[in-house]
C-alpha cells in the first residue's frame, strides 16, 4: 500500500519549524515553495537567496525576474506552475549548498514532488539537476535535453541567475524554455 501524501500546508508547517541543520540559525524564514499545488510543471532551483529569505517566496530577486520572462517564452505563468528549491533555507552569503544540508532538506522536496505529482520537473542549475537525476553530469551537458527520473519527465535548464553573471547564457535559456513550451504542447 502506497504511503499517503502529506498535504502541502502540513508539509509547509513542518518546513517552517525545521531545525535539522545550522542553516535554520541564519534564516529570516523558510522558503517552502509557491504556486499551483496541482501543477503539471514543478520547477526546482538550488536554494533561497537574500530576497527569497526576506519574503519567504522562491525566485523573487533578479533571477526571479529572469524566470518570469522565460516562463512567458514557454507559454507559462507563475500561477500555472509550482516553484521550489532543493534547500528551504538560505545558505550564508549565497554559497553553494553543502552535501549534509542537501541530505537533511531533500525529504521535504521529495514529499512536495510526491504530493504535487507533476508531469514535468524542470531543474534549474547544477545542484537541482544532479540531485533529481542522481548524476554527476553537469548542467552544461544536460541542459535542454529531456531526461527521465522514475515516472517523471525531467528537463534540465541553466539557472536563471546564470544569465545575470554570464549574458551569453541568455540565448540558451530562451531556447530551452521555448523547447519546454513545445514539449508541453505534445
Amino acid at each position: 500500500m502506497p504511503k499517503p501524501h502529506i498535504p502541502l500546508e502540513e508539509l509547509r508547517a513542518q518546513v517552517a519549524t525545521c531545525r535539522r541543520c545550522p542553516l535554520a540559525d541564519g534564516r529570516t524564514q523558510t522558503v517552502f515553495g509557491d504556486g499551483n499545488p496541482d501543477a503539471r510543471v514543478l520547477f526546482i532551483g538550488e536554494a533561497p537567496g537574500k530576497n527569497e529569505d526576506l519574503q519567504g517566496v522562491p525566485f523573487v530577486g533578479a533571477a526571479g525576474q529572469n524566470l518570469n520572462q522565460l516562463l512567458e517564452i514557454a507559454g507559462l505563468k507563475r500561477e500555472d506552475v509550482f516553484i521550489a528549491n532543493v534547500l528551504k533555507c538560505r545558505p550564508p552569503g549565497n554559497r553553494d549548498p553543502r552535501p549534509e544540508e542537501i541530505e537533511v532538506c531533500t525529504p521535504f522536496l521529495r514529499e512536495q514532488t510526491r504530493t504535487i505529482n507533476p508531469e514535468f520537473i524542470v531543474t534549474l542549475g547544477n545542484f537541482a539537476t544532479k540531485f533529481v537525476l542522481k548524476t554527476e553530469v553537469g548542467i552544461t551537458r544536460l541542459h535542454g535535453t529531456l531526461q527521465q527520473a522514475g515516472r517523471f519527465k525531467v528537463f534540465p535548464i541553466y539557472h536563471p541567475a546564470a544569465a545575470i553573471y554570464d549574458r551569453t547564457k541568455w540565448a540558451a535559456l530562451e531556447n530551452d524554455f521555448a523547447t519546454l513550451g513545445e514539449l508541453l504542447k505534445q
